[in-house]
């Protein structure tokens, strides 16, 4: 009983570390794209624009934006997770921080650098945080929530959220570019990537040892030698159905 304690408590424990590091990195490679100055992600162009708009820093707008979307949540009948919450203040916060630290970049061969490792570190970022099952980001549930009540594709929601995005970011003086797309045409591969990577495993249940004369329950291990029944092949039960809102795709 105290092993199986100590290894879930580690399990969580890493669980916890892959949701703030990656929270955190999201944040950073957000704020890299804004140096690069070649274009950013389609709510970081809603972001900038939004910035200059008001003069409020980036990463501020970032949470507002967040805890806004967060709010649409509610007629959507959408359910926020730890990692819902924590997603709208620790990547606005790591990405005001990391701005504060790295200053503007002169020229291309700073800025292209910036924005490759921008787009990696995103990558990354995305698989480690969504690796963790803490819940999907704001933007990500009005994507599933919107499925679900509309009845449209994952597709066409996201393409439709994304584009009016886009847009009004552009309008309101946000960067839209080279970048934009490079973003775009990477983040998939990249994310299904590092998703693979940081992938935690399930928790293992203990193995029970049988009474002798007892047939153990369906799917226990016996001591050997001892009676058991087989585990029920694949596919012979009910499958718990997955936790509302809940997705695997970047913020």
């Amino acid at each position: 009983m105290a092993r199986t304690t100590r290894r879930s408590t580690t399990h969580l424990s890493r669980r916890l570390v892959q949701l703030y590091a990656g929270l955190a990195l999201y944040g950073a490679s957000s704020a890299l794209l804004v140096r690069a100055e070649l274009g950013l992600e389609p709510w970081g162009v809603l972001h900038q624009g939004l910035a200059e708009l008001t003069g409020i820093s980036i990463g501020v707008v970032s949470i507002i934006v967040g805890a806004v979307v967060l709010l649409l949540w509610i007629p959507l009948r959408q359910r926020p997770g730890l990692g819902t919450v924590s997603n709208v203040f620790v990547v606005g916060l790591a990405m005001d921080g990391t701005l504060a630290v790295v200053g503007e970049l002169d020229g291309y061969g700073f800025r292209v650098p910036a924005l490759v490792l921008g787009i990696v570190l995103n990558g990354v970022a995305t698989g480690l945080y969504i690796a963790a099952r803490f819940g999907p980001g704001p933007r990500d549930g009005l994507m599933t929530g919107l499925n679900r009540v509309t009845g449209r594709s994952i597709r066409l929601v996201r393409t439709a959220i994304e584009v009016a995005v886009v847009a009004t970011g552009f309008v309101l003086g946000g960067s839209l570019g080279v970048g934009t797309v490079v973003y775009a045409l990477a983040i998939g591969p990249l994310a299904q990537l590092f998703l693979r990577v940081f992938a935690l495993p399930e928790p293992t249940a203990p193995a029970v040892t049988a009474v002798p004369g007892v047939t153990a329950a369906p799917g226990v291990t016996a001591a050997p030698g001892e009676p058991s029944t087989p585990a029920p092949p694949l596919g012979s039960g009910p499958v718990a159905a997955p936790a509302p809102g809940q997705a695997i795709l970047p913020q």
